[in-house]
């Protein structure tokens, strides 16, 4: 993808450097720029892909007013390029003993060209150490928070910096206007952590505290930079939040707004979201991201922000960049599209396949289509016929997953029955109907709704009224059909390496298909049902007889596993994001190593910007999408809610598209 720098070179400077005789030599340049203090040590820095450590491009020393120009030379338009500003003499120059160059910031510029013009500051830092969150590491022989990673996960999270601070230190329109700015409480709380290391600025007990409230849990050592401290908390945002909170409060204003006596955050994450330009998202319900890294989404109905008018069946798939701006030439429409609701996938020859549930609001007089299924390139172009796909006895879909060897397998919810399009060939449509899968067996297999695929291809489907899991063969062969474990009224469901899956139970909502509808078996609230999660093992049985909890989870729907085996959960409820240690305990945080362990705290990772949530995915940079469906207090003639947001640096970043198991990239 094109570099997402917001500055332009300006017509005075590009005209020098037009000038014959003026010539650079390649490669070769100048950055000019301010950082917060004079006798700083500016550095550029050049990061390729794939590559074990970055290149020192330059280095300067900034003077009065923290001014800097930095000369360099060897920059490459593939690498992923950034700027550091160090502090020199550490402890010994502050008199205090605040170990090493404690005071670094850090600015992202990204792929391509370095722009001319830079400004670091403690909010360059912020947005540069939770975008880059799952790429800087502490480099012990440098003594330096280094940037290494592969694309497009690399230079996807450095342009994801972009939506938090331009290159001048100016906000964002991204991070400063609707639907964040002071609609949410990201930009107070990205400012509260600014202030937070500008603390170090004076090398004092207050930013030694800072570097030790800040330190990787579990290692006993403080951050030894302010960088390092800043990609902490992002990649564990509930480690020590009372401390820093408390801390904060001492810090100097520098920016406004920041989080105030009473808003007091439960975990310190920085969460982003889009709408698109212009609107036209209504009841986003999940995602699949490409190979590039850009997301996908199923919407359920068609755009109207007044909720008293009937909302009927969206005919729009929507793609959006890595760093959530409209994707060009997006929205697509065509193939059949009707109310897509929680099907979508991206199969091995990079067709995009959706399940067309047919959601409508109360009183909408169109007809939906709830018969069919829809497939389209990555171009937008549909490749299903107007009136989509009607195969396999599909029959109001839900979940909708590829299998490797390009099978697409649709859950049909108004059928309890699952269709298999054999190597996505709409003519090779089988179904596999509710008395194949029950056969034998005394469990039921009734609205069938969530699907995911194993290392082998096997596919598992909840079905959620009668609480069972089916485990079906590439071939269609039923394989088994389980129930126990705590499943009840399952959702989603996702593999992980070691060939396990996780079933998000959401405990309230019954699928939303045709037939007599259950009434609600709990109470919404945590505490009166909630909500867990089932852990089945390779077999397709539980794993023990006792579901898991905690973690904030409150009705939870879409579940997914990223790159280190982590387990995410979206809520219906309570608006939070929920995290759990997945079955490789070595990749989860001191104290947290056991199987199913709640990482995110009690109230889960909480967002006043979420409503009701159903879908989640991991992408390539480690981002944690998720799916804002349904308002908070729906009104049934238009549920739907009109945004994605993405929780930035929180996981561990995944290989994409997904198909089967995740892997790291």
């Amino acid at each position: 993808m094109k570099s997402l720098r917001r500055l332009a070179v300006p017509l005075s400077i590009l005209a020098v450097l037009l000038m014959p005789g003026t010539a650079m030599a390649k490669g070769a340049g100048t950055i000019s720029g301010t950082v917060p203090l004079r006798g700083m040590t500016v550095e550029l820095w050049a990061a390729t892909p794939g590559g074990k450590a970055p290149t020192r491009l330059g280095e300067a020393r900034s003077g009065p007013g923290g001014a800097y120009v930095l000369r360099y030379r060897g920059a490459r338009a593939s690498t992923v390029d950034y700027l550091t500003a160090t502090r020199p003499g550490g402890a010994a120059e502050a008199g205090f003993p605040a170990s090493g160059q404690s005071y670094r910031l850090g600015a992202a510029l990204g792929e391509g060209t370095p722009p001319p013009r830079a400004k670091v500051t403690e909010r360059t830092t912020v947005a540069m150490g939770f975008a880059l969150a799952q790429f800087i590491d502490w480099d012990q022989g440098r003594n330096t928070a280094q940037v290494a990673g592969k694309n497009p996960g690399l230079r996807n999270a450095a342009a994801m910096s972009g939506d938090l601070v331009d290159l001048d230190g100016s906000l964002s329109p991204v991070l400063r206007e609707f639907p964040n700015g002071g609609s949410t409480s990201t930009l107070a709380t990205f400012n509260t952590l600014a202030d937070l290391l500008a603390l170090c600025r004076r090398q004092d007990e207050r930013c030694a505290r800072l570097l030790s409230l800040a330190g990787a849990p579990g290692d006993h050592a403080p951050a030894v930079d302010t960088l390092e401290a800043v990609a902490n908390v992002a990649r564990y945002p509930w480690h020590d939040v009372a401390g820093l909170t408390k801390l904060a409060r001492l810090a100097p204003p520098l920016w406004s707004p920041v989080l105030g006596a009473g808003e007091a955050p439960g975990a310190w994450t920085l969460a982003l979201r889009f709408e698109g330009d212009p609107p036209g998202m209504d009841g986003p319900g999940n995602f699949a991201i490409d190979a590039e890294g850009n997301i996908w989404v199923a919407n359920n109905y068609a755009y109207d922000r007044r909720p008293k008018v009937p909302a009927c069946g969206s005919d729009k798939l929507f793609r959006f960049t890595p760093t959530g701006q409209t994707y060009p030439g997006s929205p697509y429409a065509g193939g059949g599209l009707s109310g897509v609701g929680f099907g979508i996938a991206i199969d091995p020859a990079s067709r995009v396949w959706l399940g067309n549930f047919g959601f409508e609001g109360k009183g909408c007089e169109t007809a939906a289509n709830h018969y069919t299924a829809s497939a389209f390139t990555l171009a937008g172009k549909p490749l299903s016929p107007a009136g989509g796909y009607e195969v396999g006895g599909i029959s109001w879909p839900q979940g909708t997953v590829s299998d490797q060897g390009g099978n697409i397998w649709l859950a049909n919810c108004g059928n309890d029955s699952v269709t298999k399009i054999d190597g996505g060939d709409p003519a090779k449509a089988v179904n596999l109907g509710e008395g194949l899968v029950t056969a034998g067996s005394t469990v039921g297999f009734e609205r069938p709704f969530g699907a995911a695929v194993n290392g082998e291809g096997d596919v598992f489907v909840t079905a959620n009224s009668s609480n069972s899991v089916a485990k079906l063969s590439p071939a269609g062969k039923v394989l088994g059909l389980a129930t126990g474990g705590g499943l009840h009224l399952p959702m989603g469901i996702a593999g992980d390496s070691n060939g396990y899956m996780w079933v998000s139970n959401s405990k309230w909502v019954v699928a939303p298909c045709p037939g007599k509808v259950e009434p609600k078996q709990v109470e919404e609230k945590v505490g009166k049902g909630g909500g867990n999660v089932t852990l089945l093992k390779p077999n397709g049985e539980p794993a023990a007889a006792d579901p898991i909890t905690g973690a904030g989870l409150n009705n939870p729907w879409g579940i997914a596993v990223d790159g280190a085996d982590q387990v995410w959960i979206a809520n219906f409820g309570g608006r939070r994001l929920s995290e759990l240690c997945g079955t490789v305990p070595r990749n989860c945080p001191p104290g947290k190593r056991r199987v199913g362990a709640a990482i995110s705290p009690k109230s889960g990772y909480g967002f006043d910007g979420l409503v009701r949530n159903t879908g989640v995915a991991i992408d390539p940079s480690g981002n944690v999408w998720l799916a804002n469906n349904w308002k908070n207090a729906p009104i049934q003639t238009n549920p739907g809610g009109y945004q994605i947001v993405a929780y930035l640096g929180l996981a561990a970043p995944t290989r994409s598209p997904q198909i089967g198991p995740p892997e790291a990239p």
